[in-house]
């Protein structure tokens, strides 16, 4: 995988989760993840589009405001990805930092991530 594959499809990944209007955020989870898709971390997870869709809603409503940038530059090597993320508010410090795999299905869609948390705030 070519490196601006890899950082389109994680900035890609990052538009899902900073989308806050739930049609256009259907339309890019459509684009970008396969029907099947699973997404897993420490502290929740979700099945196929509609799963991940209600998961992006529930993080948008625990952190009103806040959003994503990824960190750095996104790394891939054949079907797999790698790239770190920052969430906090708009131009403020992040409060939660963490790296995401992903496997990509054939035309680089994303199949499964898995997300670890590498900064979490106290009693999240």
């Amino acid at each position: 995988m070519a490196a601006d594959d890899a950082q389109s499809i994680a900035a890609r990944y990052i538009a899902c989760w900073n989308e806050r209007d739930g049609e256009r955020r259907r339309a890019l989870l459509g684009e970008l993840w396969t029907e099947d898709a699973t997404y897993l971390d420490p502290m929740m997870r979700g099945e196929g589009r509609a799963g991940i869709a209600a998961l992006i809603e529930g993080v948008q409503a625990r952190f009103p405001g806040f959003r994503f940038a990824l960190k750095g530059r996104a790394d891939g090597h054949a079907d797999r990805l790698r790239f770190s993320w920052g969430l906090g508010p708009d131009g403020g410090e992040t409060v939660v930092e963490g790296t995401d795999f992903a496997v990509l299905a054939d035309g680089g869609r994303l199949r499964a991530v898995t997300g670890f948390l590498d900064k979490v705030p106290p009693g999240a």
